[in-house]
């Protein structure tokens, strides 16, 4: 081994690494692996970028937005849902069409972009036929992958097999070369699943009442039924004149204020500037437990003590700035208090942003690199937040800077909690006040002890003390939530929610959504879109309460709740995909010239006039020049982080190659294999990218394989494309549903767990890999005719 082969196995090492630990985005991984290849001089300058104008790289961008252009005309609609009209209610013949049809539109459109298109449309033959979603839509996913491997433009590392052919001297694959071996593995698939594989799915049933997804029924299913009570606000009530937001009755316990009921007239989802009126009834969505348990910390009384306690404190105590650095784990985030001092021992005081200091509502602020956070910490502590990567600076506060500019004695105050209280035994992590209130306890006073930041998990006790940083006046607010009267009921419940005016929604985020990873709290909902998120089935589990704090993820599955034609709305937003009917209708008019621009796109291809990159660029332009898209739904078309990932990982190819580490990991192969003859070769070239699908991303993965595959064949010297069709049939990926956006997308609406794709998925896998190999000696044979 050369020190340049070891070189390049290094870097691919550190990137395997960094793919498997996700520690960094896959596309800047590949960068990096790009800027490494050229600083260390393994590949010349323009080699390193020259995968941005590969020919494969190019014909991938392009066929992102003529499957886009397919898709938003409604080509691709019409011809799905025509044809899975003939499936029937046989589960059987359900699943064979889906998987047809799927797997037909895959040959020439992007398979997420089928996958996202059929969900709503399978999931409507499910409460039509009322066979369970978790029955049709893994086979439809699945069917995306195997469509793709039935033509050159149907999944990126067709493309890449085909170009590395190319870069090698070789006559590349054509349009319809994969169809003999693609097609067998896709009607063995189909085959295999309706007869055999649907029935190791799991059979989540829906509700047997009702044929269609119901406002009932989706109540139901996410458990919101029993769940919903009445507030009515008292005369006099301390509340009375204080906006709905300033009651805190939403953020208290997870609540949901669905509507005002007020002199006989309903307001639904009222804003959070709503002011409070004597009789106000509002109907609300929680649990009523909660709230009460809630409720009880009004019992806290306000003592005097507060400058005694806080001389006693400061002797034990540091009060010091830290900046968030660059890179933190904070970035980004919104602040938890009760999550901040599990992770750092320590109290979130002020938040200062340049010369504005805020000290109220600090769980309300995305934290952003170079904040500047006053935290509460132990001496002990102080050393471990100096080394910590998550702040870059660390300074001790003088006291005329915390009279000054933090002001901090205007909002520290000593509550007691009184000797026969119901609030023994609780404690402030669980009852959300920090959060609800911004309540931190910096000290507590027990049988003459003084307990400097005790834990937020700690047990109250009757007599205790509390050193508390917040606004005293906010004891008012929790006194007047004591005074509301709050009863469980169903009754009005299903007026207000099979009126006219307000219904349920569910849907699920877009794979390109840019609400992926979001926290719900920034996404806000009620003010972005006018709706209210009450419930988010993940893992096969419906969420319904601190929806708050959880992060988007894609596969989830959401309910919101809103007017009906905010609803309707949602259905022409990008981010969202619905799977409830609004009554919504895609404009298919330029239809026919969607899909006549697709077939002067494989006529271009097939007659040799131009090659498949100039084909689809010349597509893509058209749909934009002919209105069948806009140019920003062109650019949001183009799967960004896919191009910057094979690009920045095509020069890792090229050093494999000019340093010979190709070679030599061929050379090892045919050392474990090669006495058995080249086609155990091969199958040991299609199982290595078979597993390495599960931690790695696919067309990095073939970039890296293809010349591997050449080299290997030039040993045996045998023709390279059986081991090149190979790779590309291997690198469906069925095992795991984080290994293709497609199986992700349908977790959530399908209810699926990770282990019902490992039940699926490997026998998939292995009918695929038997199917290609009994078919790629006769289409492909070692020795070319």
């Amino acid at each position: 081994m050369t020190l340049e082969i070891a070189l390049v196995l290094t870097i691919l090492l550190v990137a395997l690494v960094l793919f498997v630990s996700e520690r960094l985005r896959m596309d800047l991984v590949a960068l990096l692996v790009l800027a490494t290849l050229a600083l260390t001089g393994l590949v010349d300058p323009a080699g390193a970028v020259a995968g941005f104008s590969n020919p494969a790289v190019i014909a991938v961008w392009a066929m992102f937005i003529l499957s886009e252009g397919l898709t938003r005309t409604g080509i691709a609609n019409i011809l799905g849902r025509y044809l899975l009209r003939l499936a029937g209610p046989s589960e059987f013949r359900m699943v064979v069409v889906i998987m047809l049809t799927g797997g037909g539109l895959s040959a020439f459109m992007n398979n997420i972009g089928v996958a996202a298109l059929m969900l709503p449309v399978v999931m409507d033959l499910s409460r039509r036929t009322r066979i369970p979603p978790s029955r049709l839509l893994m086979p439809m996913a699945f069917s995306t992958l195997l469509g793709g491997l039935t033509t050159q433009v149907g999944t990126p590392p067709n493309l890449l097999v085909s170009g590395a052919l190319e870069d090698a001297g070789f006559e590349p694959f054509g349009l319809f070369d994969f169809t003999p071996v693609g097609g067998v593995a896709l009607l063995a698939g189909t085959l295999f699943v309706a007869l055999v594989g649907r029935l190791l799915l799991p059979r989540i049933k829906p509700d047997p009442e009702s044929r269609r997804r119901s406002q009932r029924n989706l109540r139901t299913q996410y458990g919101l039924q029993a769940r919903t009570f009445n507030i009515q606000i008292p005369k006099d009530s301390v509340l009375v004149g204080r906006t709905l937001g300033q009651s805190r009755i939403g953020s208290a316990a997870g609540l949901i204020v669905l509507a005002l009921v007020r002199g006989g007239r309903t307001e639904t989802l009222p804003s959070r500037q709503t002011v409070l009126r004597a009789g106000d009834r509002l109907l609300v969505q929680g649990r009523l437990d909660r709230f009460n348990d809630f409720r009880r910390w009004s019992e806290l009384v306000i003592e005097r003590e507060a400058p005694v306690l806080q001389a006693l404190m400061s002797e034990q105590v540091e009060l010091v700035e830290v900046t968030v650095a660059e890179g933190s784990a904070l970035a980004e985030e919104l602040l938890h208090h009760s999550e901040f001092r599990r992770r750092y021992n320590a109290n979130v005081l002020a938040i200062r942003r340049r010369d504005l200091v805020r000290r109220v509502n600090l769980s309300y602020v995305p934290l952003r690199p170079g904040d500047v956070l006053l935290i509460q910490c132990a001496t002990e502590t102080l050393q471990q937040l100096r080394g910590s990567p998550d702040f870059s600076d660390t300074r001790e506060v003088s006291e005329e800077e915390l009279r000054d500019v933090y002001r901090l004695q205007e909002r520290v105050f000593v509550a007691r909690v009184p000797q026969e209280s119901e609030l023994a035994g609780d404690t402030l992590a669980r009852s959300r006040l920090g959060d609800a209130f911004d309540f931190r306890m910096l000290a507590l006073f027990r049988e003459g002890e003084l307990v400097i930041m005790p834990d937020p998990d700690q047990p109250l006790r009757g007599g205790d003390l509390l050193l508390i940083q917040g606004r005293p006046g906010d004891v008012e607010i929790l006194r007047g939530l004591q005074g509301l009267d709050a009863e469980q009921t169903t009754v009005p419940v299903l007026g207000e929610f099979q009126s006219d005016r307000l219904a349920m929604l569910e849907t699920t985020l877009e794979p390109r959504s840019s609400l992926v990873g979001k926290p719900v709290q920034d996404v806000n909902f009620r003010e972005r879109y006018g709706l209210e998120l009450v419930g988010i089935w993940r893992n096969g589990v419906a969420i319904r309460s601190n929806l708050d704090q959880l992060r988007l993820q894609l596969g989830d599955a959401l309910l919101l709740l809103g007017p009906r034609q905010r609803l309707q709305m949602l259905e022409r937003d990008a981010d969202f995909l619905v799977l409830t009917a609004t009554g919504g209708t895609i404009d298919a008019r330029r239809a026919p010239l969607a899909a006549g621009i697709m077939l002067t796109v494989v006529a271009m291809t097939l007659s040799g006039w131009m090659p498949i990159y100039i084909a689809a660029v010349t597509g893509a332009a058209l749909m934009v020049l002919t209105g069948c898209l806009r140019m920003e739904e062109a650019y949001r078309a183009i799967e960004w982080r896919a191009i910057f990932l094979i690009a920045g990982m095509l020069p890792l190819g090229a050093a494999m190659q000019q340093t010979g580490a190709d070679i030599y990991l061929g050379e090892l192969l045919l050392e474990a294999l090669g006495g058995l003859g080249p086609w155990p070769v091969i199958g040991g070239l299609y199982v290595a990218t078979a597993i390495g699908t599960l931690v790695m991303p696919v067309p990095a993965l073939v970039v890296l394989m293809s010349p591997i595959v050449l080299s290997v064949s030039a040993a045996l010297g045998i023709s390279p494309y059986p081991g090149m069709m190979a790779v590309a049939m291997a690198a469906a990926s069925f095992m795991s549903p984080i290994s293709h956006p497609a199986n992700v997308l349908v977790m959530g609406p399908g209810g699926y767990r990770f282990i019902d794709y490992i039940k699926m998925g490997v026998p998939v896998a292995l009918v695929v890999m038997a199917a290609t190999f009994l078919v790629l000696p006769i289409f492909w044979p070692l020795t070319p005719a």
